[in-house]
């Protein structure tokens, strides 16, 4: 089965999940020419192993914390915070409680 991306001009609710939280999937929101948005949901202790992509990449804590380990460096967001990484920076993410963060990407071409 395909994924559902948001079509131009369609809003999508970002809102905190709260008590549905622990049953929702990471998902992609919508992919353009250019731009990938996704909302990243890991429970407490559960974290994306280190990696990097091409483009830009912007991370903004929506509910919970995330320790968002860059160059061995540990940044930790809370709700509402947001960390911009540069294209080509390994990093790692871990949720220090149950959380959902939004994640732009900018694509390379």
């Amino acid at each position: 089965m395909a994924l559902s991306h948001a079509q131009p001009g369609q809003p999508v609710d970002i809102q905190p999940l709260g008590p549905g939280l622990s049953a929702q999937p990471s998902s992609a929101l919508f992919k353009a020419g250019d731009l990938e948005v996704m909302r990243l949901v890991l429970l407490a202790g559960k974290s994306m192993p280190p990696h990097q992509v091409a483009g830009t990449i912007t991370v903004q804590c929506l509910e919970g914390r995330l320790d968002v380990t860059v160059d061995g460096q540990s940044h930790l967001l809370a709700a509402g915070q947001l960390l911009y990484l540069e294209g080509g920076v390994r990093h790692a993410v871990t949720a220090l409680e149950d959380a959902s963060a939004l994640v732009t990407v900018v694509l390379k071409p």
